[in-house]
């Protein structure tokens, strides 16, 4: 029986143990952490399991789709409506000096999920929101994706859509999820966004509906490490080995020894889901060049803090924040999207934001969780001064380094290959989904990929 080692059990180490399982592969999966499951690992809150970065489904999302169905785990999926708003500063108060003063709303919130809603766009004038609306609805429509892939969205939106669009959505939009590096994103990147999300309606003027799972994305997660391991008739301990940090990896003969707390074992194949520069770390005889990639990716990190409150703060699940002030770039109300009866009757909330490495919430010790807390609550306040940190019940915050490849004009040339230069070593991560972003959906359809690509080799 072949022998692969596994780095890293978030959704696509997960979905790639258990195809590899399935086919009588001897599969271990290496964990550094305490959990499973990646960015969609859980924790509880308020007696619910729940992730620790914000995650649901779209119709779109197939392949999670179809593995939640072969798991038997579709009967736990809800669709529920999306509601998403734009948080603007207010049209009346925009001008008001003294943002102390909390008598006046310095912010609103406008819906914005369809036609209708960008068409009422207030910051915009009409024609302006005209302008808008055809260059997504082009967007939309548009499939010629790689004619997008050298020409910046920052200089492509401003151009057909105008500055005042770009001042008012785009722009903010970008720079909160790239940082300094928005000026270089790829417009096929954020053709993506726009042609998959507008996909996963039948119709322009029908409601988006998401998907959630009842007892959360960890469920799905466990589920695929329990299957893991009965499909090897191991313990689940052995199977997946959490709280493990690979130590080193050497080659010889063909097989990687994997150096892991004062053991080691013998491997025919190994897949790591990490980020490469993270891998080549533990390689010993590292080749000058271990994978096809020409140049290096950069990454953000994030941050994501999750609480409870019994206060209800807004009608809308998603917010997106259109202030170049604002300490992070996403609001979530969750229990605006799934029931609050879950979670002991409270309304759950997420805060989000992408970073560069060396931000002071990593290098000032300022910033610890009490800190990062501190700040956001303060400008959550004038997002909505009916908010009081007094009645926030639960919270956590969660730090997650190369959460976030930056997508630039040059990235074709930069994505490593899934077979490396090591003696039968593949990489898998989401730094190899392009033009799409990185979700659940496309880390089971890497899986899937790598799984099919290392059966191929092996056991041919």
């Amino acid at each position: 029986m072949k022998k692969v080692a596994i780095i890293g059990a978030g959704f696509t180490g997960l979905t790639a143990g258990y195809e590899l399982a399935k086919k009588g592969v001897d599969v271990t999966i290496f964990e550094k952490s305490s959990d499973i499951g990646g960015l969609a690992g859980g924790f509880t809150l308020e007696g619910a399991s729940l992730e620790k970065a914000y995650h649901h489904l779209f119709r779109t999302d197939t392949a999670i789709l179809s593995l939640l169905d072969e798991l038997g785990l579709s009967k736990e999926l809800g669709w529920y409506e999306s509601k998403v708003g734009m948080i603007v500063k207010s049209i009346k108060y925009k001008d008001l000096k003294h943002k102390e003063d909390t008598e006046h709303n310095l912010f609103e919130v406008l819906p914005f999920i369809g036609v209708k809603d960008l068409l009422m766009y207030k910051p915009l004038p009409v024609l302006d929101r005209v302008r808008a609306g055809a260059v997504v609805f082009f967007l939309q429509k548009y499939n010629g994706w790689k004619t997008l892939i050298d020409k910046p969205a920052f200089a492509w939106m401003q151009k057909w859509s105008g500055k005042k669009v770009m001042d008012t959505i785009w722009g903010p939009l970008l720079q909160g999820k790239f940082s300094s590096y928005a000026s270089k994103v790829s417009m096929a990147w954020l053709w993506a966004r726009i042609h998959i999300r507008a996909n996963s309606r039948k119709s322009i003027f029908e409601k988006e509906l998401l998907a959630y799972p009842r007892r959360g994305f960890l469920s799905i997660a466990e589920t695929l490490a329990t299957k893991i391991s009965a499909n090897q008739n191991k313990t689940a301990a052995d199977a997946i080995q959490t709280n493990t940090a690979i130590e080193q990896i050497t080659y010889s003969n063909n097989k990687a020894t994997i150096f892991y707390n004062n053991k080691h074992k013998v491997f025919d194949a190994v897949l790591s889901t990490i980020p490469e520069k993270a891998f080549l770390s533990l390689v010993k005889n590292n080749p000058s060049t271990p994978t096809n990639a020409k140049q290096p990716i950069n990454y953000l990190s994030a941050i994501v803090l999750a609480f409870s409150s019994p206060q209800s703060l807004s009608k809308f699940y998603w917010h997106n924040i259109i202030d170049k002030e604002s300490p992070f770039i996403v609001f979530l109300q969750h229990t605006n999207l799934v029931p609050k009866k879950w979670y002991n009757d409270q309304n759950v909330y997420y805060i989000g934001v992408y970073v560069p490495n060396d931000y002071k919430y990593f290098t000032d010790q300022k910033y610890q969780e009490d800190g990062i807390k501190q700040e956001w609550f303060a400008y959550l306040k004038q997002l909505f001064p009916a908010f009081d940190e007094a009645q926030v019940a639960n919270s956590t915050l969660f730090k997650f380094p190369y959460a976030q490849h930056v997508v630039d004009t040059k990235y074709p040339e930069k994505i490593p290959a899934y077979k490396t230069n090591f003696p039968n070593t593949y990489l898998a991560n989401f730094s190899q989904i392009f033009p799409e972003d990185r979700g659940t959906n496309y880390a089971v359809l890497e899986g899937q990929k790598i799984a099919a690509l290392i059966s191929s080799d092996l056991l041919q």
